[in-house]
């Protein structure tokens, strides 16, 4: 009776659309025409027609380059270099850093597509003003490159949190040991910071990772153009379903992406087990030759 509520609410929001979005990718559903009135049972053949069409390869391409180099390599390295630059900085400094960081992330997705957008205008620009490139259609000429560093702009300030945390963890003792020893501070963080935060970057990698694989910010921005430069997966989905009207063949890609999700995830848990592991098994070698000891 007491989980009752939440099990409605986890049935309700959660499994209701997941069944139907299930039961909608084996249709012929269509948003207008008689599809819409009476949609027919294809079984498979949507995911046979996303599988067979090069736009969903290309857009998945485009989604794994997009993940690659704004998520895992973007947000996790300067979330990291921003973390270890500040962890012995107090004051005013820290907090202004933290600020502007934190405040790109927590504006709403509507209002820093806005700032963006007003930044890089072919007219009026804030960039093309800075820099003396009027006329320079940013958008147009390097859209990839552009919602790659407004992810990675957004983004950051997570793993900065995170890696702070992580790094503010790390027992003094140790860092004060590698220092009496002479280790630099690229020896300290090779021997000693990275290591204790292994855990930390794991978590940071496969949240982040699943984010930027699903987020859909990128249109507000670029709408997939020009010409599909920008196309990735979420994109190509609401663009297949919603102007498309394909909304059976959107709701299959959508699934074929969830499994995408899914096998991400399986790959963090075996990396993680097997650390966990290899964890156990060297403290259990240890304490066997402390006991023979």
């Amino acid at each position: 009776m007491f989980a009752a509520p939440g099990l409605i609410l986890i049935g309700l929001f959660l499994l209701f659309p997941a069944l139907w979005t299930v039961y909608l990718g084996m249709t012929d559903y269509r948003l207008t025409g008689l599809a819409a009135a009476n949609p027919q049972f294809v079984g498979l053949d949507n995911f046979s027609q996303a599988l067979a069409d090069p736009k969903f390869w290309n857009s998945l391409w485009l989604t794994l380059v997009f993940v690659l180099v704004s998520g895992i390599i973007g947000q996790t390295v300067l979330g990291f270099a921003l973390a270890w630059m500040l962890r012995n900085v107090r004051g005013w400094v820290k907090t202004t850093v933290e600020t502007l960081v934190l405040a790109a992330w927590v504006i709403p997705a509507s209002v820093a597509s806005f700032l963006w957008l007003a930044l890089l205008d072919r007219r009026s620009g804030t960039l093309n003003a800075l820099l003396g490139t009027e006329g320079a259609a940013w958008l147009i000429q390097h859209p990839m490159e552009c919602i790659i560093i407004f992810n990675v702009w957004v983004g950051t300030a997570f793993s900065m949190q995170l890696f702070s945390s992580a790094i503010s963890a790390v027992p003094p003792s140790q860092l004060e040991s590698a220092r009496m020893v002479g280790a630099n501070t690229w020896q300290q963080l090779r021997d000693v910071i990275l290591p204790n935060i292994k855990g930390h970057l794991l978590t940071n990698t496969l949240l982040i990772t699943l984010w930027t694989f699903n987020t859909f910010t990128p249109y507000l921005l670029t709408a997939g153009g020009p010409n599909g430069a920008t196309d990735i997966l979420s994109v190509y989905i609401y663009r297949t379903a919603i102007p498309g009207g394909q909304l059976g063949l959107g709701a299959a890609i959508s699934l074929i992406m969830l499994l995408i999700n899914l096998v991400i995830a399986l790959m963090y848990m075996r990396v993680s087990r097997g650390r966990s592991g290899k964890s156990g098994r060297k403290t259990g070698s240890k304490s066997a030759k402390e006991a023979r000891a």
